[in-house]
């Protein structure tokens, strides 16, 4: 999926066939912050509009803004492939190895889209 990004924000393009316009919305946070336009370089403008003035509203309210990937997950992934990895890690930290393999696989997908 292509995102639009603006400080450190991003934002889904979707089409509205119905009514022939597009829309999107701030990606991977809670708050509801969605725009709209006819064009791609208007839906950008809207975007980047939006995410300025979810910013002002969260300043405003006294509140933080919520960040999207903040460097922080949980995953499940089963005792079996847990235990696979700690003997696959060999001594580096669980942290490290799983940072090192999604590096790898992002890399690998990027090398695919180049061909």
């Amino acid at each position: 999926m292509t995102y639009l990004r603006y400080k450190d924000y991003l934002g889904t393009i979707e089409p509205e066939l119905e009514s022939n316009t597009l829309f999107g919305k701030l990606a991977f946070i809670r708050d509801t912050v969605t725009y709209e336009a006819t064009t791609l370089k208007e839906l950008e403008v809207e975007f980047r509009r939006s995410v300025d003035e979810y910013l002002l509203s969260c300043e405003e309210l006294g509140r933080e803004a919520q960040k999207p990937c903040k460097g922080s997950f949980n995953i499940r992934t089963g005792e079996a492939l847990h235990r696979e990895a700690v003997i696959a890690a060999e001594g580096q930290s669980l942290n490290a190895f799983v940072c090192d393999a999604i590096r790898e696989k992002i890399a690998k997908m990027n090398h695919h889209h180049l061909d």
